[in-house]
């Protein structure tokens, strides 16, 4: 590369690009079993690049009626009095509250632990382009009040957003991040003291609860370069009496099974269902493999409840925007799974009677061509009922059930956002 074109780039490259890891972070690193040839491997095979012809997926991408279908018809309803439900503590210990995308809120045994925060307009590192949120955020960041601790999966765009993150640095909150990452929060004004930057199957303790870095099928980046020198993980978090678990970005892969019987069951595991496409068919998940996911990480049992994340508020995959729901609807009835379909912002008790219900999505959104799954297998899907769950997660335990329908993401190397 000339000297010009080098200089260009550097000076392309803002803040909010964040960090290479230098020092004694890159030594860590290169000293990691999970980094070999270069750059961090996955625990199963991955192509991180789009597959097929550009194309094909460029027709479909723009095709003025699919492209309709990829953003509400209307208004995306947003929970009006999270902050007022959330100032009573969860009567059960434990509260989750869905903010859109993978940005959750859990309450656990008295902490509170962000998962994923992006309060930005846009999942990018430019203001005036990439991605822009289809529904507001339901609370302001400033209001949401003291957070023990926050958890970032990766640094993608629409996983870790440098204003958000420059926000909670002026509080008191520790970050948990997987090991590279903590360069970019450095970079943005983090102290060293307060960064947990884990290596997969690595544990902190934090405020009496113990986070754990497990596996996940993804890749990282944020700039014109990728090395893959920072990691990308799932992650569990254990209290006194709960548990819960956080998939990040993943494809589906065998390791599921692993990581439930080492920290499982959950009361609730929150899965990556969105942003899918035949086109990055190993990376991210489709609906029928995120609640295969849950199956695996909960033993093989429909136990616990599971909540669909990375959808509904970033426009980030061909597929139409009410699919992942409408697909998670299907796929947990199939598997006897209890759901929650919360809107943006509405909090819930995994414990309770009342977890949220209603597909909101459809009075939103463009009905698709085969219409809505029907009211009875939503009411099936969210009560959890049983049907021959066993068996069925059996088979999605050994590797050879569930759908083999696409997954995965697709993001271009100069602004990756999944």
């Amino acid at each position: 590369m000339s000297r010009s074109l080098s200089s260009g780039l550097r000076s392309l490259r803002t803040a909010a690009f964040g960090a290479d890891p230098a020092g004694e972070r890159l030594a860590r690193i290169h000293r990691s079993p999970n980094f070999a040839d270069g750059s961090f491997q996955n625990p199963e095979g991955a192509r991180t690049r789009p597959t097929g012809s550009s194309l094909e997926f460029a027709k479909i991408y723009f095709r003025k009626e699919e492209r309709a279908r990829r953003a509400p018809a209307g208004t995306v309803p947003v929970h009006s009095t999270t902050l007022a439900d959330l100032a009573a503590p969860p009567a059960d210990g434990l509260r989750i509250t869905w903010m859109g995308h993978s940005s959750v809120l859990a309450e656990i045994d008295g902490q509170r632990v962000l998962f994923d925060p992006v309060w930005g307009e846009r999942c990018s590192p430019f203001s005036w382009v990439g991605p822009k949120r289809l529904h507001p955020v339901p609370v302001p960041l400033a209001a949401l009040g003291p957070v023990d601790v926050v958890v970032i999966s990766h640094d993608h765009y629409d996983h870790l957003d440098m204003p958000t993150i420059q926000a909670l640095a002026g509080t008191d909150t520790v970050f948990a991040v997987p090991l590279g990452v903590g360069a970019h929060l450095e970079r943005w004004g983090v102290p060293a003291d307060r960064l947990r930057e884990l290596d997969w199957n690595e544990s902190a303790k934090v405020a009496g609860l113990t986070l754990t870095a497990t596996p996940a099928r993804h890749f990282c980046g944020r700039g014109l370069r990728n090395f893959q020198h920072t990691l990308w993980a799932s992650w569990v978090v254990t209290g006194s009496e709960h548990r819960v678990y956080h998939s990040g970005d993943t494809g589906y892969f065998a390791g599921f099974r692993d990581i439930g019987a080492e920290h499982g069951p959950f009361d609730v595991t929150m899965i990556q269902i969105g942003a899918y496409s035949e086109f990055w068919p190993d990376i991210h998940m489709t609906p029928e493999e995120g609640v295969r996911a849950h199956l695996d990480l909960q033993g093989g049992r429909p136990d616990g409840v599971l909540l669909p994340i990375h959808w509904g508020t970033f426009n980030l995959a061909p597929h139409p925007w009410s699919a992942p729901g409408e697909g998670t609807v299907s796929a947990a009835e199939s598997a006897g799974a209890k759901i929650a379909l919360p809107v943006p912002g509405e909090p819930f008790e995994p414990a309770s009677e009342s977890v949220p219900a209603k597909p909101w999505w459809r009075g939103v959104a463009i009905e698709p061509e085969g219409g809505w799954t029907p009211s009875e297998t939503v009411a099936a899907a969210t009560e959890g009922v049983e049907v021959a769950a066993r068996a069925l997660g059996a088979a999605g335990s050994d590797g050879t059930g569930g759908t083999e329908g696409t997954e995965g993401t697709g993001e271009p190397e100069t602004a990756r956002v999944g």
